[in-house]
């Protein structure tokens, strides 16, 4: 039967309204100081679509076990969040000093991505593991990297805190790196496992929405950590040890992850095209 125009455009209005209604499709990643081995990929790609991967030693950690890799994380399918660790406050000792550090830094993080094998136009996201307000020095570091990463071809992100923070100036790190960056493009990974907005150590293949974070320019959200910190008290569906266990895995060889979700299966976009 022959459709008239009339029901031609009905047929297309109601596809318009469903794609405005219908939530962005949204996955899950996890991430962890140390690199899982090759043996366990295909276990963990049956529930995550992406991985972080460390450009260099992580936080508290002695040698980057993620180096040379790269090749066989994306032959298991999954995506990167492509992750550089920043400088501590205490490393930064002046203004001056901080904006060359932070270039310097870039110039690193760009060097080890291209010997990984991923390309410019990547993002790769500077860990700033410190929260609150950031200090002047902080904000010369993070600018200065996040211009040097451009400058190389590359995109820039931050991996950084989502939550209020517990002093007096009751600050969120994102909104206050935003607010001071200028023309530059950041993508945002903010951290916060405070039950609710997180679901906790939880593994849907539908996990919430970044902007759900409490930060609503959030393009990746990690919404839970292993061990969970106090912010996490009142989520209920940790291991007893405090800690989140992926599916098919056993919690005593210790193989604890931290969760995140996206609004793309590859946020870094550090798959070889």
């Amino acid at each position: 039967m022959k459709r008239g125009p009339e029901a031609a455009f009905l047929l297309l209005l109601v596809s318009l309204l469903a794609s405005i209604h219908s939530p962005a499709q949204t996955y899950l990643g996890f991430d962890r100081n140390e690199y899982p081995g090759d043996a366990n990929l295909k276990t963990l790609r049956q529930t995550f679509a992406y991985t972080g991967y460390w450009l260099n030693i992580p936080p508290g950690a002695k040698s980057n076990s993620w180096a040379g890799h790269r090749a066989a994380v994306e032959a298991a399918g999954f995506g990167f969040l492509v992750l550089f660790n920043g400088r501590l406050y205490a490393e930064l000792k002046a203004e001056v000093n901080a904006q060359r550090t932070g270039s310097s830094d870039a110039k690193m993080a760009v060097s080890s991505a291209l010997r990984e094998g991923f390309t410019p136009g990547i993002i790769i996201f500077l860990d700033q593991e410190q929260g609150g307000r950031m200090l002047p020095e902080q904000k010369a570091y993070i600018y200065a990297w996040v211009d040097a990463i451009v400058a190389a071809g590359f995109r820039a992100g931050i991996y950084c805190s989502g939550t209020t923070s517990p002093d007096e100036q009751h600050v969120v790190t994102a909104q206050d790196i935003r607010q001071s960056a200028g023309s530059r493009q950041i993508t945002y990974w903010t951290i916060n496992e405070g039950c609710p907005p997180s679901p906790g150590c939880s593994f849907a293949q539908r996990p919430p929405s970044p902007a759900k974070s409490g930060v609503d320019f959030a393009e990746v959200w990690q919404f839970a950590q292993s061990p969970r910190t106090d912010v996490a008290g009142r989520c209920t569906n940790y291991n007893a040890d405090g800690n989140c266990y992926p599916p098919g895995t056993n919690a005593s060889r210790g193989f604890h992850v931290d969760l995140n979700t996206s609004n793309s299966p590859d946020p870094s976009h550090g798959r070889m095209p």
